[in-house]
Protein backbone atom coordinates (compact mmCIF):
# COMPACT_ATOMS: atom_id res chain seq x y z
CA UNK A 1 0.00 0.00 0.00
CA UNK A 2 1.48 3.33 -1.03
CA UNK A 3 1.21 6.61 0.87
CA UNK A 4 -1.71 7.98 -1.15
CA UNK A 5 -3.73 4.80 -0.68
CA UNK A 6 -3.03 4.85 3.06
CA UNK A 7 -4.07 8.49 3.31
CA UNK A 8 -7.25 7.74 1.36
CA UNK A 9 -8.18 4.98 3.80
CA UNK A 10 -7.49 7.25 6.77
CA UNK A 11 -9.70 9.95 5.27
CA UNK A 12 -12.56 7.54 4.61
CA UNK A 13 -12.18 5.89 8.02
CA UNK A 14 -12.42 9.19 9.90
CA UNK A 15 -15.50 10.19 7.94
CA UNK A 16 -17.09 6.77 8.53
CA UNK A 17 -16.38 6.83 12.28
CA UNK A 18 -18.06 10.22 12.68
CA UNK A 19 -20.91 9.17 10.38
CA UNK A 20 -21.79 6.11 12.51
CA UNK A 21 -21.23 7.74 15.90
CA UNK A 22 -24.36 8.43 17.98
CA UNK A 23 -25.95 11.68 16.87
CA UNK A 24 -25.67 14.33 19.63
CA UNK A 25 -28.85 15.67 21.18
CA UNK A 26 -30.28 18.64 19.35
CA UNK A 27 -28.48 17.79 16.07
CA UNK A 28 -30.35 16.33 13.13
CA UNK A 29 -29.08 13.18 11.41
CA UNK A 30 -28.59 15.06 8.13
CA UNK A 31 -26.56 17.79 9.84
CA UNK A 32 -24.40 15.21 11.62
CA UNK A 33 -23.75 13.30 8.40
CA UNK A 34 -22.90 16.56 6.62
CA UNK A 35 -20.45 17.30 9.42
CA UNK A 36 -18.87 13.86 8.87
CA UNK A 37 -18.47 14.58 5.16
CA UNK A 38 -17.06 18.04 5.87
CA UNK A 39 -14.53 16.78 8.44
CA UNK A 40 -13.45 13.98 6.12
CA UNK A 41 -12.99 16.57 3.38
CA UNK A 42 -10.78 18.66 5.67
CA UNK A 43 -8.72 15.56 6.49
CA UNK A 44 -8.46 14.89 2.75
CA UNK A 45 -7.16 18.43 2.26
CA UNK A 46 -4.48 17.80 4.87
CA UNK A 47 -3.41 14.31 3.75
CA UNK A 48 -4.09 14.88 0.02
CA UNK A 49 -4.63 11.35 -1.25
CA UNK A 50 -5.85 13.20 -4.36
CA UNK A 51 -5.61 16.87 -5.42
CA UNK A 52 -7.87 19.05 -3.29
CA UNK A 53 -10.14 19.76 -6.24
CA UNK A 54 -10.80 16.05 -6.65
CA UNK A 55 -11.32 15.57 -2.89
CA UNK A 56 -13.87 18.39 -2.78
CA UNK A 57 -15.72 17.15 -5.88
CA UNK A 58 -15.89 13.59 -4.51
CA UNK A 59 -17.29 14.97 -1.24
CA UNK A 60 -20.02 16.94 -2.99
CA UNK A 61 -20.87 13.97 -5.23
CA UNK A 62 -21.14 11.66 -2.22
CA UNK A 63 -23.44 14.19 -0.54
CA UNK A 64 -25.85 14.00 -3.47
CA UNK A 65 -25.69 10.20 -3.83
CA UNK A 66 -26.35 9.74 -0.10
CA UNK A 67 -29.32 12.11 -0.20
CA UNK A 68 -27.75 14.74 2.06
CA UNK A 69 -28.05 17.39 -0.65
CA UNK A 70 -30.24 17.76 -3.69
CA UNK A 71 -28.34 18.02 -6.96
CA UNK A 72 -29.39 21.65 -7.46
CA UNK A 73 -28.23 22.56 -3.96
CA UNK A 74 -24.98 20.66 -4.40
CA UNK A 75 -24.15 22.56 -7.58
CA UNK A 76 -25.22 25.95 -6.26
CA UNK A 77 -21.70 26.77 -5.10
CA UNK A 78 -20.47 26.81 -8.68
CA UNK A 79 -22.83 29.66 -9.46
CA UNK A 80 -21.47 31.87 -6.70
CA UNK A 81 -20.39 35.22 -8.12
CA UNK A 82 -17.28 35.38 -5.96
CA UNK A 83 -16.05 32.06 -7.32
CA UNK A 84 -16.30 33.51 -10.82
CA UNK A 85 -14.42 36.60 -9.68
CA UNK A 86 -11.42 34.44 -8.85
CA UNK A 87 -11.72 32.54 -12.15
CA UNK A 88 -11.68 35.83 -14.07
CA UNK A 89 -8.78 37.12 -11.97
CA UNK A 90 -6.74 34.03 -12.86
CA UNK A 91 -7.38 34.80 -16.52
CA UNK A 92 -6.33 38.38 -15.84
CA UNK A 93 -2.99 37.17 -14.50
CA UNK A 94 -2.57 35.03 -17.60
CA UNK A 95 -2.70 38.26 -19.62
CA UNK A 96 -0.02 39.87 -17.44
CA UNK A 97 2.32 36.93 -17.93
CA UNK A 98 1.60 36.33 -21.62
CA UNK A 99 1.89 39.97 -22.69
CA UNK A 100 4.98 40.64 -20.60
CA UNK A 101 3.40 43.69 -18.96
CA UNK A 102 4.21 42.47 -15.45
CA UNK A 103 7.87 42.07 -16.39
CA UNK A 104 7.96 45.51 -18.01
CA UNK A 105 6.46 47.15 -14.90
CA UNK A 106 9.03 45.51 -12.64
CA UNK A 107 12.05 46.41 -14.75
CA UNK A 108 10.68 49.92 -15.22
CA UNK A 109 10.57 50.42 -11.46
CA UNK A 110 14.07 48.93 -11.07
CA UNK A 111 15.32 51.37 -13.71
CA UNK A 112 13.69 54.28 -11.90
CA UNK A 113 14.96 53.65 -8.35
CA UNK A 114 17.51 50.83 -8.47
CA UNK A 115 20.93 51.91 -7.23
CA UNK A 116 21.53 49.85 -4.09
CA UNK A 117 20.46 46.59 -2.48
CA UNK A 118 17.83 48.41 -0.43
CA UNK A 119 16.41 50.33 -3.38
CA UNK A 120 16.21 47.09 -5.37
CA UNK A 121 14.28 45.62 -2.46
CA UNK A 122 11.83 48.49 -2.65
CA UNK A 123 11.61 48.11 -6.43
CA UNK A 124 10.52 44.50 -5.89
CA UNK A 125 8.02 45.58 -3.21
CA UNK A 126 6.47 48.30 -5.40
CA UNK A 127 6.30 45.96 -8.39
CA UNK A 128 4.41 43.41 -6.27
CA UNK A 129 2.03 46.13 -5.09
CA UNK A 130 1.24 47.34 -8.60
CA UNK A 131 0.57 43.97 -10.21
CA UNK A 132 -1.09 42.28 -7.21
CA UNK A 133 -4.68 43.51 -7.85
CA UNK A 134 -4.72 41.57 -11.14
CA UNK A 135 -2.86 38.44 -10.03
CA UNK A 136 -4.92 36.38 -7.57
CA UNK A 137 -2.36 33.62 -7.29
CA UNK A 138 0.66 34.17 -5.05
CA UNK A 139 2.34 31.42 -7.03
CA UNK A 140 1.59 33.04 -10.39
CA UNK A 141 2.72 36.45 -9.18
CA UNK A 142 5.72 35.36 -7.16
CA UNK A 143 6.81 32.40 -9.29
CA UNK A 144 5.52 33.31 -12.74
CA UNK A 145 6.28 37.04 -12.86
CA UNK A 146 8.63 38.16 -10.08
CA UNK A 147 10.85 35.12 -9.58
CA UNK A 148 12.33 35.09 -13.12
CA UNK A 149 13.03 38.82 -12.78
CA UNK A 150 14.68 38.54 -9.36
CA UNK A 151 16.59 35.43 -10.42
CA UNK A 152 17.98 37.04 -13.58
CA UNK A 153 18.82 40.24 -11.68
CA UNK A 154 20.75 38.32 -9.03
CA UNK A 155 22.59 36.34 -11.69
CA UNK A 156 23.52 39.51 -13.57
CA UNK A 157 25.01 40.84 -10.33
CA UNK A 158 27.14 37.72 -9.92
CA UNK A 159 25.02 36.06 -7.21
CA UNK A 160 24.10 32.41 -7.75
CA UNK A 161 22.66 29.73 -5.44
CA UNK A 162 24.98 28.22 -2.82
CA UNK A 163 28.49 29.71 -3.12
CA UNK A 164 27.60 33.32 -3.98
CA UNK A 165 24.01 33.42 -2.72
CA UNK A 166 24.83 35.83 0.12
CA UNK A 167 26.26 38.38 -2.29
CA UNK A 168 22.73 39.71 -2.92
CA UNK A 169 20.59 36.83 -4.22
CA UNK A 170 19.40 35.61 -0.82
CA UNK A 171 18.35 39.13 0.13
CA UNK A 172 16.43 39.74 -3.10
CA UNK A 173 14.69 36.36 -2.88
CA UNK A 174 13.66 36.90 0.73
CA UNK A 175 12.29 40.36 -0.09
CA UNK A 176 10.41 38.99 -3.08
CA UNK A 177 8.91 36.14 -1.11
CA UNK A 178 7.76 38.18 1.89
CA UNK A 179 6.41 41.01 -0.27
CA UNK A 180 4.41 38.41 -2.20
CA UNK A 181 2.86 37.26 1.08
CA UNK A 182 2.09 40.84 2.17
CA UNK A 183 0.42 41.84 -1.09
CA UNK A 184 -1.84 38.79 -0.77
CA UNK A 185 -3.59 40.62 2.06
CA UNK A 186 -4.08 44.05 0.49
CA UNK A 187 -6.66 43.40 -2.25
CA UNK A 188 -9.55 40.96 -2.65
CA UNK A 189 -8.14 39.96 -6.03
CA UNK A 190 -4.52 39.46 -4.93
CA UNK A 191 -4.90 35.95 -3.50
CA UNK A 192 -7.19 33.07 -4.40
CA UNK A 193 -8.50 32.66 -0.87
CA UNK A 194 -9.62 36.25 -0.42
CA UNK A 195 -12.76 36.13 -2.61
CA UNK A 196 -13.63 32.84 -0.93
CA UNK A 197 -13.49 34.62 2.43
CA UNK A 198 -15.76 37.34 1.06
CA UNK A 199 -18.29 34.75 -0.07
CA UNK A 200 -18.14 32.80 3.20
CA UNK A 201 -18.49 36.00 5.24
CA UNK A 202 -21.61 36.90 3.28
CA UNK A 203 -23.16 33.48 3.77
CA UNK A 204 -22.09 33.00 7.39
CA UNK A 205 -22.53 36.48 8.86
CA UNK A 206 -24.37 38.43 6.18
CA UNK A 207 -21.40 40.81 5.97
CA UNK A 208 -20.86 42.25 2.49
CA UNK A 209 -17.27 43.29 1.71
CA UNK A 210 -16.63 45.31 -1.44
CA UNK A 211 -13.33 45.44 -3.31
CA UNK A 212 -12.75 48.99 -2.06
CA UNK A 213 -13.90 48.12 1.45
CA UNK A 214 -11.28 45.42 1.70
CA UNK A 215 -8.57 47.66 0.25
CA UNK A 216 -9.47 50.51 2.62
CA UNK A 217 -9.08 48.22 5.62
CA UNK A 218 -5.85 46.56 4.48
CA UNK A 219 -3.95 49.27 2.60
CA UNK A 220 -2.36 51.04 5.60
CA UNK A 221 -1.00 47.97 7.42
CA UNK A 222 -0.14 46.48 4.03
CA UNK A 223 1.89 49.50 2.90
CA UNK A 224 3.63 49.71 6.27
CA UNK A 225 4.58 46.04 5.97
CA UNK A 226 5.89 46.54 2.43
CA UNK A 227 8.00 49.47 3.65
CA UNK A 228 9.42 47.37 6.46
CA UNK A 229 10.18 44.15 4.57
CA UNK A 230 13.25 45.41 2.62
CA UNK A 231 14.65 47.03 5.77
CA UNK A 232 14.10 44.01 7.99
CA UNK A 233 15.51 41.62 5.38
CA UNK A 234 18.54 43.91 5.05
CA UNK A 235 19.26 43.19 8.72
CA UNK A 236 18.39 39.49 8.67
CA UNK A 237 20.04 38.60 5.34
CA UNK A 238 22.57 41.40 4.97
CA UNK A 239 23.91 41.29 1.38
CA UNK A 240 27.60 41.61 0.63
CA UNK A 241 26.81 43.85 -2.33
CA UNK A 242 25.29 47.07 -0.95
CA UNK A 243 25.88 49.66 -3.68
CA UNK A 244 24.79 48.73 -7.21
CA UNK A 245 25.49 51.64 -9.56
CA UNK A 246 24.81 49.56 -12.68
CA UNK A 247 21.36 48.26 -11.62
CA UNK A 248 19.60 50.82 -13.79
CA UNK A 249 21.70 49.82 -16.78
CA UNK A 250 20.82 46.15 -16.22
CA UNK A 251 17.12 47.05 -16.12
CA UNK A 252 17.43 49.17 -19.24
CA UNK A 253 19.11 46.26 -21.04
CA UNK A 254 16.15 44.02 -20.22
CA UNK A 255 13.68 46.69 -21.34
CA UNK A 256 15.60 47.17 -24.59
CA UNK A 257 15.44 43.44 -25.24
CA UNK A 258 11.65 43.59 -24.80
CA UNK A 259 11.34 46.43 -27.31
CA UNK A 260 8.53 49.01 -27.28
CA UNK A 261 5.20 48.23 -25.63
CA UNK A 262 3.22 45.78 -27.71
CA UNK A 263 -0.39 46.32 -28.70
CA UNK A 264 -1.43 43.67 -26.15
CA UNK A 265 0.42 45.46 -23.36
CA UNK A 266 -1.26 48.76 -24.21
CA UNK A 267 -4.72 47.19 -24.26
CA UNK A 268 -4.02 45.35 -21.02
CA UNK A 269 -2.82 48.57 -19.35
CA UNK A 270 -6.07 50.30 -20.29
CA UNK A 271 -8.15 47.33 -19.12
CA UNK A 272 -6.22 47.12 -15.85
CA UNK A 273 -6.63 50.81 -15.05
CA UNK A 274 -10.30 50.65 -15.98
CA UNK A 275 -10.84 47.64 -13.72
CA UNK A 276 -9.15 49.38 -10.80
CA UNK A 277 -11.36 52.41 -11.35
CA UNK A 278 -14.61 50.43 -11.35
CA UNK A 279 -13.53 48.23 -8.44
CA UNK A 280 -12.66 51.31 -6.40
CA UNK A 281 -15.91 53.13 -7.26
CA UNK A 282 -18.31 50.22 -6.91
CA UNK A 283 -20.09 52.06 -4.10
CA UNK A 284 -20.98 54.82 -6.56
CA UNK A 285 -21.52 52.83 -9.75
CA UNK A 286 -23.16 49.85 -8.02
CA UNK A 287 -21.28 47.55 -10.40
CA UNK A 288 -19.90 44.55 -8.53
CA UNK A 289 -16.33 43.32 -8.73
CA UNK A 290 -17.31 40.15 -10.60
CA UNK A 291 -19.05 41.86 -13.57
CA UNK A 292 -16.06 44.19 -13.88
CA UNK A 293 -13.66 41.25 -13.96
CA UNK A 294 -15.86 39.42 -16.48
CA UNK A 295 -15.92 42.49 -18.72
CA UNK A 296 -12.13 42.74 -18.46
CA UNK A 297 -11.73 39.13 -19.62
CA UNK A 298 -14.13 39.74 -22.52
CA UNK A 299 -12.17 42.80 -23.64
CA UNK A 300 -8.88 40.90 -23.39
CA UNK A 301 -10.30 38.15 -25.60
CA UNK A 302 -11.77 40.60 -28.11
CA UNK A 303 -8.46 42.43 -28.49
CA UNK A 304 -6.42 39.22 -28.48
CA UNK A 305 -4.52 39.92 -25.26
CA UNK A 306 -5.48 36.34 -24.45
CA UNK A 307 -7.38 33.91 -26.65
CA UNK A 308 -9.96 31.23 -25.95
CA UNK A 309 -7.23 28.58 -25.90
CA UNK A 310 -5.60 30.50 -23.04
CA UNK A 311 -8.94 30.50 -21.21
CA UNK A 312 -9.34 26.74 -21.61
CA UNK A 313 -5.76 26.00 -20.62
CA UNK A 314 -5.79 28.10 -17.42
CA UNK A 315 -5.84 25.06 -15.15
CA UNK A 316 -5.52 27.05 -11.93
CA UNK A 317 -8.77 28.90 -12.61
CA UNK A 318 -10.85 25.81 -13.27
CA UNK A 319 -9.28 23.82 -10.45
CA UNK A 320 -10.09 26.68 -8.07
CA UNK A 321 -13.68 26.76 -9.31
CA UNK A 322 -14.14 23.03 -8.73
CA UNK A 323 -12.97 22.88 -5.16
CA UNK A 324 -14.14 26.35 -4.09
CA UNK A 325 -17.60 25.67 -5.48
CA UNK A 326 -17.76 22.35 -3.66
CA UNK A 327 -16.62 23.82 -0.36
CA UNK A 328 -19.02 26.75 -0.65
CA UNK A 329 -21.87 24.25 -0.82
CA UNK A 330 -20.65 22.21 2.15
CA UNK A 331 -19.91 25.30 4.24
CA UNK A 332 -23.37 26.70 3.50
CA UNK A 333 -25.04 23.42 4.41
CA UNK A 334 -23.22 23.17 7.77
CA UNK A 335 -23.88 26.15 9.12
CA UNK A 336 -9.45 32.30 18.67
CA UNK A 337 -7.29 33.93 16.32
CA UNK A 338 -4.01 32.46 17.79
CA UNK A 339 -5.20 28.90 17.17
CA UNK A 340 -6.35 29.89 13.70
CA UNK A 341 -2.90 31.34 12.93
CA UNK A 342 -0.93 28.26 14.00
CA UNK A 343 -3.24 25.48 12.78
CA UNK A 344 -1.95 26.16 9.26
CA UNK A 345 0.91 23.74 9.95
CA UNK A 346 -1.56 20.95 9.24
CA UNK A 347 -2.36 22.25 5.75
CA UNK A 348 -0.35 22.23 2.53
CA UNK A 349 -2.48 25.04 1.09
CA UNK A 350 -3.54 28.37 2.58
CA UNK A 351 -6.73 28.41 0.55
CA UNK A 352 -7.55 24.86 1.62
CA UNK A 353 -7.38 26.03 5.22
CA UNK A 354 -9.71 28.92 4.42
CA UNK A 355 -12.23 26.54 2.89
CA UNK A 356 -12.11 24.24 5.88
CA UNK A 357 -12.02 26.65 8.79
CA UNK A 358 -12.74 30.28 7.92
CA UNK A 359 -16.55 30.20 8.11
CA UNK A 360 -16.52 28.34 11.42
CA UNK A 361 -13.97 30.67 13.01
CA UNK A 362 -15.66 33.93 12.07
CA UNK A 363 -19.03 32.55 13.17
CA UNK A 364 -17.63 31.60 16.59
CA UNK A 365 -15.79 34.93 16.92
CA UNK A 366 -18.93 36.97 16.21
CA UNK A 367 -20.99 34.73 18.49
CA UNK A 368 -18.76 35.69 21.43
CA UNK A 369 -18.98 39.42 20.70
CA UNK A 370 -16.43 40.29 18.00
CA UNK A 371 -17.37 42.95 15.43
CA UNK A 372 -18.45 41.19 12.19
CA UNK A 373 -16.69 43.37 9.59
CA UNK A 374 -13.45 43.60 11.58
CA UNK A 375 -13.49 39.85 12.20
CA UNK A 376 -13.99 38.90 8.56
CA UNK A 377 -11.03 40.97 7.33
CA UNK A 378 -8.54 40.59 10.19
CA UNK A 379 -8.95 36.82 10.31
CA UNK A 380 -8.00 36.34 6.67
CA UNK A 381 -5.08 38.78 7.01
CA UNK A 382 -3.75 36.81 9.98
CA UNK A 383 -3.92 33.56 8.09
CA UNK A 384 -2.20 34.97 4.99
CA UNK A 385 0.59 36.69 6.91
CA UNK A 386 1.02 33.55 9.00
CA UNK A 387 1.53 31.59 5.81
CA UNK A 388 4.76 33.49 5.23
CA UNK A 389 6.39 31.56 8.04
CA UNK A 390 5.60 28.05 6.88
CA UNK A 391 6.02 28.15 3.12
CA UNK A 392 9.38 26.77 2.04
CA UNK A 393 11.41 28.85 -0.40
CA UNK A 394 12.55 26.17 -2.79
CA UNK A 395 13.39 28.48 -5.66
CA UNK A 396 16.72 29.64 -4.26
Amino acid sequence: MNKKQRNALITIAIGAIIWFMPVPAGVTVVAWHLAAVFIATVVGFILQPLPIGAVAFIAITFSTLSGLLKVGDALSGYGNSTIWLIVCAFLYSRGFIKSGLGKRIAFGIIKAIGKSALSLGYAIAFSELIISPATPSATARGGGIMYPIVRSLAGALGSEPNETAKKIGTYLMQVGYHCDAVTCTIFVTSMAGNPLCVALAAKTLGVEITWMGWASAAIVPGLLSLLLVPLVMLKLTKPELVSIPDAKQLAQKELDSMGPMSRSEKYLTAVFLGSLFFWATSGLTHIGATPVAMAAVCIMIIFDVINWKDVLSEKGAWDAMFWMGSLMTLASALILLLFYTYIHYCFASVTARISALYAAFIAVSVAVGALPLMTTITTVIYLTIGAAWWKVIGLW
